[in-house]
């Protein structure tokens, strides 16, 4: 089983799509679970045609950061002890989970003679700066950016999340542009469609029969500010038929559980079961994407892509420009409100309900239609892999291999 985080899941799509292909595929990989550190796996398996080894000593939980630290530096040594000494190897691929992923691949992309790959996901110590973990200038932030720039000069391709990021990438010194992919990670749709209210099961387990459901489903941290939300639901908690609900977790949903208690109309659950997944997302009848005016370019807001692939309309709480206020602008999804426009967000969710339904189910419709198209998993990942495959070493496929 690749790992629940999404970087886990799209580099097991890649691999497994890069096998079907052809190639002999490696994958380095911790022994044990990174949520859960007492829960062990095979030290080697074959999955999909992706030949995984798993190393040990490599996750130890998340109960500190030192910790953390550690398991990740034992991890990326043991991966560039085996990279070193990979057979018939034609290219790596590594990510940016965990950070310092780069400096293993581009010691072994320099001393094999191999290309590297670099999938970009996040940015840091961008990230860090604008949540306030570090400052700029800082040691953290001058070392974050010194492996940066070893990794974007030894890359031989680049793949990034969206423009926004190529921008903030380019701006750290090191010429990309001409070796740089834009585009977003694939949705997982297989699965989550749209269910009809009636008859979906999760709406009658929460008692939202018959409620206009403003749903945000995600993580509650500071890269995703509710504020916003959460004051139009206090504004609007008069309004009968009307319902906020907050699914997830993380930093924010203190703050969430806090209005939760103390007004009827907002209701907090957990994450929920992948199997579920397609249920609560159909409960919504218009969802809420929040990105953090100072993160454009440094997180890719992947939420976005389950509410269209619900065929539901999007509420943007928001800077413009932006990945999804492109989407919404160039598609007409939904609306955009600014952090702080209370006015601005009520007025968009009344116009939501207000609407006929049948113009709501168009913005759905159009949403959806990216999904199974454009923005479909078979023609990212597709496209990726194409990426990944440009100036390999070793052209017979059957020899070819990438580690991560």
């Amino acid at each position: 089983m690749p790992d629940p985080a999404a970087v886990g899941q799209h580099i097991a799509d890649a691999a497994a799509e890069l096998a079907a292909r052809g190639y002999r595929v490696v994958v380095y990989a911790s022994a044990r679970g990174y949520e859960d550190p007492t829960r062990k796996y095979p030290s080697r398996e074959v999955l999909d045609g992706v030949h995984v080894r798993r190393l040990p000593l490599s996750s130890f939980g998340k109960s500190s950061i030192p910790v953390r630290l550690a398991a990740q530096w034992i991890f990326l040594l043991q991966a560039l002890g085996r990279g070193l000494f990979t057979r018939g190897l034609a290219g790596v691929m590594v990510s940016t989970s965990p950070p310092f992923c780069g400096f293993a691949g581009a010691i072994i992309s320099k001393v094999r003679g191999v290309p590297v790959k670099y999938w970009l996901m996040d940015l840091n110590p961008d990230q860090m700066i604008a949540l306030g973990k570090t400052r700029e200038g800082s040691l953290m932030a001058r070392v974050f950016e010194w492996f940066n720039r070893m990794i974007l000069r030894q890359a031989s391709d680049i793949v990034v999340m969206d423009r926004f990021m190529l921008e903030r990438v380019e701006r750290k010194g090191v010429p990309v542009s001409h070796k740089t992919e834009a585009m977003p990670p694939w949705p997982h749709e297989e699965g989550v469609h749209d269910i009809a209210h009636q008859d979906n099961p999760f709406r009658k387990a929460h008692g939202l029969e018959g409620k206009f459901v403003v749903m945000y489903s995600g993580n509650h941290s500071p890269a995703n500010p509710l504020t916003t939300l959460l004051d139009a639901a206090e504004r609007m908690k008069d309004e009968p038929n009307l319902v906020f609900v907050f699914i997830g977790g993380g930093g924010g949903k203190k703050e969430v559980e806090a209005r939760a208690a103390r007004l009827k109309n907002i209701v907090s659950l957990p994450y929920q079961p992948l199997s579920e997944i397609r249920y609560s997302l159909s409960a919504a009848d218009l969802h809420v994407v929040s990105i953090g005016d100072g993160v454009v370019g440094i997180v890719h807001p992947c939420k976005v892509y389950g509410a269209m692939s619900v065929s539901r309309p999007i509420l943007l709480l928001g800077p413009e420009p932006s990945h999804v206020s492109d989407l919404l602008r160039g598609h007409s999804l939904g609306w955009h409100v600014n952090h702080g426009d209370v006015e601005g967000a009520v007025r968009a969710i009344r116009e939501a309900m207000t609407m006929p339904a049948s113009q709501r189910a168009e913005m759905g419709r159009r949403g959806a239609e990216l999904i199974s198209g454009p923005l479909s998993k078979a023609t990212l990942r597709g496209r990726f892999c194409d990426v990944m495959e440009r100036g390999l070493k070793e052209s017979p496929k059957p020899e070819a291999q990438s580690s991560s």
